[in-house]
């Protein structure tokens, strides 16, 4: 029995021992040093909030396209005999030149026959009426004579086929001016489709030309650039005051610039796109209004187009990349901390935003990006201005996609 009871004691005292051991040294145990460490500010890039005069500017885009653009297609049938070196793709179109010739054997032999059958029928009018001039004289005492015996008839046939000659002989003349092919205005071929020695009928297609004197661009426009410019829908310019537009594109390695102006708005809405298109003029494209390298403005361009809307007094500007989505901006408070607010956009560009309330006037607004921010955390701000756009903080961008900063 008491070998027994040292059995089941030994294990439960060891056990015990060891509890005891472990409490003694968790209650001897030194208590660790609290510290108490504050947590730092986000740095980020801030800019002021400017209050000035400002003009919205309105920014689209169109392809440039001639507004005078005709199909070459024969009107008389024959072998074309001669080309001008001009008409080639991008060849200059003089106003009367011609530029494709068809044979016109024909056609000279057809204007010699007119004119031998107009002059038998002016003699047959001639013999007409002098025989209509003796039958008056022979019946002048006679009473009751007939438009018959008075050769009356015979004259008006006589009349009649003279007319009808002159007809086929304009039809003549018609046919064989149709054998030289030109153009009434100044401008530059755009496909050729015909060669010497080719036999064309009425209809066949030879080409195509456009005029150089005026092109166009039609860019769209939507609710908010309709209100910017404060212009009504189907506006047509009188001329008094022409509405500059400036269009600029990348061509030859070389930012090209244009002026154009904006001579009507559309008087119908788009239904596809709900948008509204103006059409914007540019006179001499390709001699007097090149850009400032010389570069014509050419048909089939894709372009920019800027125009000056209205002005707006006390305008509130801040950067574009202190807008954020849901036409939220990033206020840093007097204490130094942050305050999300819901703004009114009036316009904005690539550059600014103009903001018609919701921002007060030199409050410091954050153009560069935050991770995960929470109003009232606290702020630091950098750099502002141009100094701003030159350095790149530590933050970088969050999972909303927001710039990151001096990446603006």
């Amino acid at each position: 029995m008491k070998n027994i009871m040292i059995k089941i004691l030994a294990p439960v005292t060891i056990v015990l021992f060891g509890v005891g051991a472990f409490v003694l040294l968790e209650e001897a145990k030194p208590e660790p040093e609290m510290k108490s460490e504050e947590i730092r500010p986000v740095s980020v890039y801030v800019e002021q909030a400017q209050q000035r005069d400002v003009a919205l500017l309105v920014s689209t885009q169109g392809e440039v396209r001639a507004r005078t653009k005709v199909d070459l297609v024969a009107q008389v049938a024959g072998r074309v005999v001669s080309i001008s070196s001009e008409f080639t793709e991008g060849g200059i179109v003089s106003p009367g030149a011609t530029m494709i010739s068809i044979e016109d054997t024909d056609f000279q032999l057809a204007l010699s026959q007119s004119q031998a059958v107009v002059a038998a029928a002016e003699v047959g009018l001639q013999e007409a009426l002098a025989t209509a001039e003796v039958a008056r004289q022979q019946l002048r005492n006679a009473t009751n004579a007939s438009p018959l015996a008075l050769k009356k008839p015979q004259v008006a046939q006589a009349r009649a086929r003279l007319q009808a000659a002159r007809a086929s002989l304009s039809i003549s003349e018609l046919n064989l001016s149709r054998t030289k092919i030109s153009l009434p205005f100044e401008g530059r071929v755009m496909t050729k489709s015909v060669d010497i020695g080719q036999y064309v009928s009425p209809g066949t297609s030879l080409g195509s030309a456009f005029s150089t004197k005026v092109v166009e661009v039609r860019i769209p426009l939507d609710d908010d650039e309709l209100a910017s410019l404060n212009l009504p829908i189907g506006f047509i310019a009188n001329g008094a005051v022409p509405i500059t537009v400036n269009l600029s594109a990348m061509v030859a390695g070389k930012m090209q610039r244009w002026q154009g102006e904006l001579v009507r708005l559309d008087a119908s809405i788009d239904s596809q796109t709900r948008t509204l298109f103006g059409q914007v003029e540019i006179q001499s494209p390709y001699n007097q209004n090149v850009s400032q390298h010389q570069m014509p403005l050419a048909v089939g361009l894709y372009v920019k187009a800027e125009i000056e809307g209205r002005s707006i007094a006390n305008a509130i500007v801040i950067p574009r990349d202190a807008l954020r989505a849901g036409n939220n901006v990033f206020v840093i408070s007097k204490d130094n901390k942050l305050d999300v607010r819901q703004v009114e956009v009036i316009h904005s560009t690539a550059t600014e935003a103009i903001i018609g309330a919701g921002v007060e006037p030199d409050e410091q607004v954050i153009i560069s990006s935050i991770r995960n921010p929470i109003p009232g955390m606290k702020i630091s701000a950098l750099k502002t201005g141009l100094e701003a756009s030159e350095e790149t903080p530590e933050e970088t961008a969050d999972d909303n996609g927001l710039a990151i900063a001096g990446g603006h």
